[in-house]
């Protein structure tokens, strides 16, 4: 992200048109989207999600059962906070409705 404004402010002090800067930036924005679309994976499992989970958390296979987990009880559309635990337990607490 700030390599990318670093270098905008660049091009744009040498005299490039800013909207043609914005268009380029644009572009490039949709073909990365396009390209993660493809190689993308659709997981449908829990066992799937808790393979995603360990990796996102450096290999903690409790932390990705752990994620697996709150995304069942939460569903798709259902929202995960991480907090740091005080003490030296790692649990989880589902909260219903708004906090």
């Amino acid at each position: 992200g700030q390599a990318i404004v670093r270098e905008g402010a660049k091009s744009v002090a040498a005299g490039m048109n800013p909207m043609d800067l914005k268009r380029g930036i644009d572009m490039a924005v949709e073909a990365v989207i396009a390209d993660l679309a493809k190689r993308s994976k659709k997981i449908k499992s829990s066992e799937e999600i808790a393979q995603v989970g360990t990796i996102s958390a450096n290999g903690e296979a409790e932390i990705g059962r752990m994620i697996a987990e709150a995304m069942d009880k939460v569903g798709q559309e259902g929202v995960i906070t991480v907090e740091e635990a005080k003490g030296l337990e790692t649990e989880l607490d589902v909260v219903e409705g708004m906090q």
